[in-house]
C-alpha cells in the first residue's frame, strides 16, 4: 500500500477544514450546497470522458486503487533471479530454463524467458518486448490523461457554477438578507472546482504518472537482463550491469539467493 497517497489525500483536505475553522466556519459549509458538488465533480469527470475512450472512464476505480496500491517493482530480486538463471544457463543451457519459466508469474519476465530459450533473435527479442513496453506506457498513459483533463476541468466548472449562482444573485436583490448566503454559495462552486483539482486530480495523475515510469524502468531492467542471459554474458558482470537501474544507496547490497520459483516477480499491471 502506498501510505504518501493516502496520507497526501486525507491530509490535504484535513488542512482545508483546519483552516476554514480557524476562519470562523464549519466543515458542514463546505457541503451546504450539493448543486456545487454536482457541477465540479460530476461535471469534470463527464467533460473529461468526452477526451477519451469510454472503457477509460469505467475503469477509473481500478485506477483509484492503482495509486494507493500500485505493483511493487522488486528489482534487486529482479536482479538475483535473472543472475541465477545466467548462472544457470551457462551451466546447462537455454533450454534448461524452460521448466523454471512455468513457475515465474511476471507474464513479462516469463514471455521473455520463453523468447530466449526458443532461440529468438536477440534483436527481435528486443523489438518484441520493447513493442511490449510502448503499449504497457500508452495504457497507463490514458490513465493519467483521464486525472489530468479532470483536473483541468474542475475550475472552468466551479467558475461556471460560480456565474450561475451569481445570475441567481442578481435575480433576488430585493431580498437584501438573502444576498450573503446566496453569494457565499455561488462561490463555493470555484473553491470545490480549485480544491478537487489541485488536491485530488492533478496529484492522482501525478501519481499514476511516477508508478507507469517505475514500471518501465523495471521491465527495461528485465529486458537487460534477458539479453545478457541469451549473450552468455559473465553473472558477476550481469549483476553489476543491472545494478545501475538502481538508486546509488541500493548498490553493492548482497540480496539473499533464492530460488527461481520463490523469488517474487511482478505482475503486469493492465491498465
Amino acid at each position: 500500500m502506498d501510505l504518501a497517497t493516502l496520507i497526501g489525500l486525507v491530509g490535504s483536505l484535513v488542512v482545508v477544514i483546519i483552516v476554514m475553522i480557524l476562519d470562523g466556519g464549519t466543515p458542514a459549509e463546505l457541503f451546504a450546497h450539493p448543486s456545487a458538488l454536482i457541477l465540479t465533480i460530476g461535471g469534470a469527470l463527464l467533460a473529461a470522458m468526452v477526451t477519451l475512450p469510454f472503457k477509460t472512464f469505467i475503469g477509473m476505480p481500478q485506477l483509484l486503487l492503482k495509486t494507493i496500491m500500485p505493483p511493487k517493482q522488486e528489482m534487486p530480486h529482479a536482479i538475483e533471479l535473472l543472475v541465477q538463471m545466467t548462472e544457470k544457463a551457462r551451466r546447462d543451457g537455454l533450454l534448461a530454463l524452460e521448466e523454471d519459466s512455468k513457475k515465474i508469474v511476471d507474464p513479462f519476465l516469463r514471455r521473455g524467458i520463453m523468447l530466449v530459450v526458443d532461440g529468438v533473435d536477440p534483436a527481435q527479442v528486443r523489438t518484441i518486448l520493447e513493442i511490449d513496453v510502448h503499449h504497457m506506457e500508452e495504457r497507463h498513459g490514458l490513465g493519467i490523461k483521464l486525472f489530468s483533463a479532470a483536473g483541468g476541468f474542475a475550475p472552468t466548472m466551479g467558475i461556471i457554477g460560480t456565474v450561475m449562482g451569481l445570475i441567481v444573485v442578481l435575480k433576488n436583490l430585493a431580498d437584501p438578507s438573502s444576498l450573503g448566503k446566496s453569494i457565499a454559495g455561488a462561490f463555493l462552486a470555484t473553491l470545490w472546482g480549485i480544491m478537487t483539482a489541485n488536491l485530488i486530480w492533478l496529484p492522482l495523475a501525478a501519481k499514476l504518472k511516477y508508478n507507469s515510469g517505475e514500471e518501465v524502468a523495471y521491465r527495461h531492467l528485465i529486458l537487460e537482463g534477458l539479453l545478457a542471459l541469451q549473450a552468455g554474458e559473465n553473472p558477476r558482470v550481469l549483476r553489476e550491469k543491472l545494478q545501475g537501474f538502481l538508486p546509488p544507496k541500493a548498490r553493492g547490497v548482497e540480496n539473499k539467493k533464492g530460488s527461481a520459483q520463490a523469488a517474487p516477480a511482478v505482475a503486469e499491471a493492465e491498465a
